[in-house]
């Protein structure tokens, strides 16, 4: 057995907290979830550096916020000279891997990191299909026909598309895909002759769109879905920003279509609950081997999804918690405590750090993220945060009225460039409150959530709120401050220090 532990990152795509009822979902059960939450530490806050792909895959693997890295868009991937985890494994003599989407790493030298790398993403395949250190477990031909729908299903209206596939293996779906290629590398670990540790980034495409989901697991949810509360008139008035209102134009689900978005949140939760037992074919496989107890696994989303919160579904560059907030567990047995609950905020850019210290690895000073408490000596933290935007011109409903109509899904992707790089918007969240500032936006938010948790009325202009107002700029303002340096300049010797 090596004697640095192994390290197993769990990502999922696109999956936000509370679509697991271990953060308050009514109906959506994930008890493989629950298994690995007994087995650690759970973050009932938990907070995306970036509620966009690969921003937020760039910074949790750097972990530094994306105005650091320069990755603040979807086009804008790791940097030559990031210093990433990866690079630091590597030097540590891991086995590095990545099965599953990667929308992060594209430099050849940090694709030469990885011994592993099997790749799949939401349309299936990669046009070249090439693997590297192991070969697909599955005929590439039926992950090819297990993709198929998500490359041509039919909208069931201008805003979003379903759909449920039948009689196909379970194993050709990416979930299954990936969690069985995961199986078959840890079985190889288990026979492997050397004591070489390994690090594993695991990342399921699902439950980013296409939506599609196996049938067995769409009629599990079919009659379990729940709708969640709506404010009427939540995007008529002036106390939402425009960005929000002119989203709300290209996502809001429209009364004909409630039906529709049931269907939807059906096969949502269906992904789910595929992914959840996904988990548990990973689990199974970490203990049948013998190698549970000298492996670090972590499970996380990189951001969230609306799925019918404020009558929407899908993304945008909003900071609503259905977007921001995500899942976190983290577990390894006998070394860290096991059942725990932590409520203190978090922030995905910690999870790196955490894992470092666990194996020993010195924490570089690049990184902005710190131990995550109750798992690590650190002392639990009261605020996270988050943004979105490159400091591009705003998108104005004005500009949404020249586009031709339904506003829908064809205008969000017409606009999308242009909506990911626009504003300079920041966020801070505590467990009462959220603040939102955008120096170039028309109106800050801030939400009680303490008496509002579904963020349905902001309440920034609220006299009463003043000093929580004062509070919270404050705290953004320090945030931004501490974390611009980039690189960060190097300090005097440590002799300077002693002067005595």
């Amino acid at each position: 057995m090596p004697a640095q532990p192994n390290v197993l990152v769990i990502m999922t795509d696109q999956q936000k907290a509370t679509a697991s009822h271990l953060w308050g979902n009514a109906f959506c059960q994930t008890p493989n979830l629950a298994r690995l939450a007994a087995q650690g530490v759970l973050y009932e806050h938990a907070i995306t550096p970036h509620p966009l792909c690969m921003p937020a895959r760039v910074a949790f693997w750097t972990s530094r916020y994306a105005h650091s890295t320069g990755s603040r868009r979807n086009e804008t991937p790791m940097k030559p000279d990031a210093l990433h985890a990866f690079k630091l494994w590597k030097a540590a003599g891991y086995c590095c891997g990545l099965i599953g989407k990667n929308h992060c790493f594209t430099e050849q030298a940090d694709l030469d990191l990885f011994d592993i790398w099997c790749e799949i993403g939401h349309g299936g395949l990669p046009a070249d299909p090439t693997t590297k250190g192991m070969a697909w477990f599955r005929p590439l031909d039926g992950i090819h026909a297990a993709h198929e729908l998500r490359r041509t299903l039919t909208p069931q209206n201008p805003r979003f598309g379903y759909a449920v596939s039948d009689h196909l293996p379970l194993e050709d779906h990416s979930t299954g895909l990936v969690a069985g290629q995961t199986v078959r590398f840890l079985e190889a670990q288990e026979k492997a002759s050397d004591e070489q540790p390994f690090a594993l980034w695991v990342s399921f495409p699902d439950p980013h769109e296409p939506w599609v989901c196996p049938r067995s697991y769409f009629e599990e949810m079919e009659d379990q879905v729940q709708l969640p509360p709506w404010r009427p008139g939540e995007f008529d008035d002036d106390t939402a920003p425009e960005r929000n209102r002119a989203l709300y134009e290209m996502l809001g689900v429209r009364n004909e279509e409630i039906d529709e978005l049931r269907g939807l949140l059906a096969v949502y939760y269906g992904m789910v609950r595929f992914l959840d037992d996904a988990v548990g074919q990973i689990l199974d496989a970490l203990e049948r081997t013998g190698l549970r107890e000298n492996t670090i696994v972590v499970f996380c989303s990189d951001h969230g999804d609306f799925m019918g919160e404020h009558r929407m579904q899908c993304k945008g560059g909003v900071f609503y918690d259905a977007l921001v907030r995500v899942p976190l567990i983290v577990s390894w047995p006998g070394s860290i405590p096991q059942g725990v609950r932590d409520d203190s905020l978090v922030n995905l850019i910690d999870i790196v750090p955490t894992c470092l210290q666990w194996q020993g690895i010195d924490v570089p000073r690049s990184m902005q993220g710190a131990g995550l408490p109750t798992a690590t000596d650190t002392a639990p933290r009261d605020a996270a945060f988050s943004e979105y935007g490159t400091g591009g011109p705003l998108f104005h409903l004005s500009d949404l009225v020249r586009l031709p109509e339904p506003h829908g899904r064809r205008t969000l992707l017409d606009t999308l460039r242009w909506r990911e790089a626009e504003g300079r918007r920041k966020m801070v969240r505590t467990r009462q409150w959220k603040y939102v500032h955008d120096p170039m936006g028309d109106k800050d938010e801030l939400y009680d959530l303490a008496n509002d948790p579904w963020e349905l009325t902001n309440v920034a202009d609220d006299p009463a709120n003043e000093s929580v107002l004062a509070d919270l700029r404050l705290r953004l303002a320090d945030w931004s401050i501490n974390t611009e340096d980039s690189p960060p300049v190097p300090l005097p010797e440590k002799r300077y220090y002693h002067l005595a």
